[in-house]
């Protein structure tokens, strides 16, 4: 038997996507910028997706750019947004459990552009800390960057609220936040959220890699980071890749259609995972698992067996799982998110994520759960202490 469970690292395509990412790759493969009836077939897709993720984000479809995905859509919003709104000030926030597409450009923003980053501080359950945004924030300050859920640990942030206090504070501060791991699981409108910039991406979705899309409010000052053919008004130069993007849209389209449903299929199989998981000692799910948190994500230390071990045992079972974050490249690594939560030490390279989707069926979560009773003992009898 075969288990997929690393659904936050990348999904499925659904069928029916990629039979049609085949046809415009083989069949509508004009260039959209090209004057001629192919050139325009090739648009008429481009703008079928804006206006279907526009919908489902109740936002204006001139106000989508499409991208590689979220890592380059954080890009452009972060190091976009810092160079157009400099002379307002150089201060910039973040949380310490974003993904390495935000740390790290914050990162760069700082030691080579010269910009003062924060990095808010957790509590126990990985949601940021809003007296420490507060006390965070001054005149200079000139974006925040909090993601909506957290990829490791499931966790959703506040988003809405944290909003509130930057535009109370200041209305000109603009609010982004890095959606990837939030939609296609939760009805997400920007603007009612107060967020002026929101990253997405395709692979998340059910729909292809390598594309993605970043929503930015008409009203936002922000320059390209990518130049060439000047396409999508000059914000993202370079041929569009319409497979991609009309496969993006698609999958949005195919995820959000009964989009309760799904959702409650995940948490009820969440459920069953955890309280089957529970009856295993010494172990502990790390962050929320209720209502509040993720209905995908689940994130399990098993004391005395490292992540590596365990992820490796489960793959002879045909069972996969990731250790963390398996967006961060294969080298593994203490989590940053489980320091930023406290989590004990004997966790910290003793924990895997499992992620599901609307795919995953209870037999599956059963034969994970009997093949982790099997063998957790077995692993700790000659783990060396």
């Amino acid at each position: 038997m075969e288990v997929y469970l690393d659904n936050s690292a990348t999904t499925m395509c659904y069928p029916e996507v990629g039979e049609l990412v085949y046809h415009i790759m083989c069949r509508d493969y004009g260039n959209p910028s090209a004057m001629y009836r192919k050139g325009m077939e090739a648009e008429r897709y481009i703008k079928e997706a804006k206006e279907t993720i526009s919908k489902l984000l109740k936002v204006n479809a001139k106000e989508i750019i499409f991208t590689s995905g979220g890592t380059e859509s954080d890009n452009q919003a972060l190091i976009g947004c810092a160079r157009a709104n400099r002379r307002n000030g150089n201060h910039l926030i973040t949380s310490c459990v974003e993904h390495p597409a935000i740390l790290n450009t914050m990162h760069y923003l700082e030691e080579e552009e010269g910009f003062r980053v924060t990095y808010l501080p957790v509590d126990e359950c990985g949601r940021i800390r809003l007296d420490a945004l507060k006390e965070a924030l001054c005149p200079e300050t000139i974006l925040v960057s909090v993601m909506y859920v957290n990829n490791e640990i499931g966790t959703v942030q506040p988003v809405a609220e944290a909003a509130r206090i930057v535009k109370q504070y200041k209305q000109s501060i603009l609010f982004h936040t890095d959606a990837v791991q939030g939609f296609g699981k939760y009805k997400i409108y920007p603007k009612r959220l107060g967020v002026d910039m929101l990253s997405a991406s395709g692979h998340k979705i059910h729909g292809p890699k390598g594309a993605g899309f970043l929503y930015v409010d008409s009203r936002v000052k922000i320059k390209p980071i990518i130049f060439g053919g000047e396409q999508q008004k000059n914000m993202r130069s370079g041929t569009e890749n319409v497979p991609g993007i009309a496969g993006i849209g698609l999958a949005a389209k195919t995820i959000y259609t009964d989009l309760d449903e799904k959702v409650a299929h995940m948490r009820a199989l969440k459920q069953h995972f955890i309280e089957g998981v529970q009856k295993i000692d010494h172990t502990v799910i790390h962050g929320l698992y209720d209502e509040t948190s993720a209905p995908h994500i689940i994130s399990v230390g098993f004391a005395g067996i490292r992540s590596e071990v365990l992820l490796h045992t489960l793959e002879e079972k045909g069972i996969y799982v990731s250790s963390g974050s398996a967006c961060a490249s294969n080298h593994p690594a203490i989590s940053g998110v489980l320091k930023g939560i406290g989590a004990g030490k004997e966790y910290l390279d003793a924990t895997l994520r499992f992620s599901m989707s609307e795919f995953t069926t209870e037999e599956e979560i059963d034969y994970t759960l009997e093949t982790l009773y099997n063998c957790i003992p077995m692993l700790r009898k000659y783990t060396r202490r």
